[in-house]
């Protein structure tokens, strides 16, 4: 398999010793709204394709720098990361134009765009991706050529804005919540609110990385208009606490986390009942929180500058009976998501883990897919530096990452065919990005300690 061959050399650290050379970012966004008549991402009972746009879709960049370790993070008003072949030529332009050593990909996991999946009915619709990848292969450029000298700084927030969605009954079985309208508490969530500052040198922010756990899907089946759903809103409300203008704001950027068991308290709210106007509350509940932790984030320089990153394929097993499984989504999702499996399955699942350790302090976990609040929880616990961000949709998209209990009690992302790699997946993956991190500090080496006396 060309991608995973791909995957696995990535896999290497691509971490090396640095000077004491000041880090460097540069930050650049483009509209990347397709054409309306295509298929939407997210609701099997949608019907028909997009009739217009509530508001555009974006792909944010930020370009990191220290000395020849250049990294590129690309997020993308989607519901998932676009496949293997279109993300190998962003990075194989990205390496020759700007020498960018890694690029990471990932999705806000909005719910209200279009399907880039292999699953249209015929005729072919139109060829929208071309045009994005170009648009975002500039955007990197961009970025990288208007990089200046950077300071950053992280803060943290609470904010409550949903629900868990799975309840666990005292005989075991499991309630779907879809819709929390009184806010009565759930558990597990995660109200964290993990906020990554960028500064030039002056002082004036960049950037600003707002990271949470929850499901952009306050518009349902019914809406057929783009939208980012409520992080549209949030990196609004940030960029707005900074300015007026456009030219005094920064660039803000949604890292969705852990969010697989988690919606919104307005999910699917129907567009006769307010559906912009909780999709509103719950976007800008977020960023007054985003926007105040930001704004009181003190940043400052490192003295020893440092960017290292990896990325590895870790390879898995099909938690279900083959032909069980391909019939299940036959009745579920149709034709086109039986012939996906198809490819896949031939394909082998080679799923990418990527960490990235910034400075030595402030880290990052990815994973390619939908995992439950409880990674994310468990990342922060036991990541070896203080500061830490968890990002879902990253690089891939292979299905829902439940919990092994959750696993077996069952429930929508946990034991139907939304979910399909073994189920101990996550937290092999987690282990993997801790032990990369580790490997970072320079805590875990090739060499016994009696070599090293």
């Amino acid at each position: 398999m060309k991608s995973g061959l791909i995957l696995l050399a990535l896999g290497l650290s691509l971490a090396a010793p640095l000077d004491a050379a000041a880090l460097k970012a540069g930050a650049s966004k483009v509209e990347i709204t397709p054409p309306t008549g295509l298929p939407m991402y997210g609701f099997a009972s949608r019907k028909g394709g997009a009739t217009g746009v509530r508001d555009p879709l974006y792909a944010r960049v930020l370009v990191l720098e220290a000395g020849e370790q250049r990294l590129a993070l690309v997020v993308f008003d989607l519901g998932t990361v676009f496949a293997p072949p279109w993300i190998a030529r962003l990075r194989a332009t990205a390496r020759e134009r700007d020498g960018i050593s890694y690029v990471l990909v990932a999705a806000t996991h909005t719910h209200s765009g279009p399907d880039i999946r292999d699953q249209y009915p015929a005729p072919t619709p139109p060829d929208w991706e071309t045009p994005v990848l170009t648009k975002v292969e500039q955007a990197i450029d961009e970025a990288h050529q208007h990089a200046v000298p950077v300071r950053l700084g992280v803060g943290y927030g609470v904010a409550y804005i949903g629900h868990n969605r799975l309840r666990v009954e005292p005989d075991g079985s499991v309630t779907w919540i879809e819709r929390n309208l009184t806010k009565v508490p759930t558990a597990p969530v995660d109200p964290t609110v993990t906020v990554l500052r960028v500064d030039s040198a002056d002082g004036k922010p960049l950037a600003i990385l707002v990271n949470y756990a929850c499901h952009p899907v306050v518009f349902g089946s019914d809406s057929r208009e783009y939208s980012a759903d409520y992080p549209a809103v949030t990196l609004r409300t940030v960029e707005q606490a900074f300015g007026s203008s456009s030219d005094s704001q920064p660039m803000a950027i949604f890292l969705q986390g852990g969010d697989g068991d988690i919606n919104p308290y307005y999910a699917v709210q129907p567009l006769e009942q307010d559906a912009v106007g909780m999709r509103n509350w719950t976007g800008e509940t977020l960023g007054r929180v985003a926007a105040r932790v930001a704004t009181g984030i003190h940043t400052e320089g490192a003295p020893d500058t440092s960017l290292d990153f990896a990325e590895d394929a870790l390879d898995f097993q099909l938690r279900w009976d083959p032909e069980k499984f391909r019939a299940g989504l036959l009745k579920s999702w149709g034709p086109g998501a039986a012939a996906e499996f198809d490819r896949r399955r031939q394909q082998g699942f080679h799923l990418p883990v990527a960490a990235v350790l910034i400075n030595k302090r402030i880290a990052i976990a990815t994973m390619p897919g939908e995992p439950f609040v409880d990674y994310q929880i468990e990342w922060r616990r036991r990541c070896p530096v203080a500061d830490c961000i968890f990002m879902g949709y990253s690089n891939g998209d292979f299905g829902y990452f439940p919990t092994l209990r959750m696993a077996t009690l069952g429930g929508y992302g946990a034991a139907n065919t939304a979910t399909y790699i073994e189920p101990d997946a996550a937290p092999r993956m987690l282990d993997h990005a801790v032990i990369k991190i580790y490997e970072f500090l320079g805590r875990l080496t090739d060499t016994p300690e009696d070599l090293r006396k």
